[in-house]
């Protein structure tokens, strides 16, 4: 069976019949191609998949398509502004937050909803924050410096 769901993805207004079993992570990926919300565990245990619905981390492996409908969600390509990174992504880079990358859109993404609720964390909110989502590559602490570097006011990081 089929739903007609009007979602608004990263600002866009979308209105399309979609699966009642349509998990979201597939309704990005395949239907809208946005690729920049990634696969990881499938079981909501890694948080590689995290997406912004109504300005809050949800798991779009775990989260039916329809089950947002009249919401808005955001991935990690709506960070981008212009052709510009966000002050969130250039500071990933810049303190090498990324290593290979995999988890670093929901990383992102989970620091985005921090960051919009709490402009100026202490380490121990931004670990909380970031606690469902794994990393394989790195020791958190350069994840950890990127959300505190992007936190920082703005003459501050310069």
């Amino acid at each position: 069976m089929k739903t007609i769901v009007p979602i608004r993805v990263n600002g866009q207004l979308r209105e399309e019949a979609v699966p009642d079993n349509l998990l979201l992570i597939d309704y990005l990926r395949d239907t809208l191609h946005l690729t920049g919300t990634k696969q990881g565990c499938d079981g909501g245990e890694c948080g590689a998949c995290t997406v912004l619905v109504d300005g809050q981390p949800r798991l779009a492996c775990l989260t039916l398509a329809a089950s947002v409908a009249g919401s808005h969600v955001e991935t990690v390509e709506s960070q981008l502004k212009n052709g510009r990174l966000s002050r969130l992504q250039q500071a990933f880079h810049e303190k090498l937050g990324a290593q290979c990358g995999y988890c670093t859109p929901g990383m992102i993404m989970a620091s985005e909803a921090l960051l919009r609720r709490n402009p100026e964390p202490s380490e121990e909110e931004i670990r909380a924050a970031l606690a469902g989502n794994v990393c394989r590559c790195t020791g958190y602490v350069k994840i950890i410096e990127a959300v505190q570097a992007a936190s920082a006011p703005a003459e501050a990081a310069s």
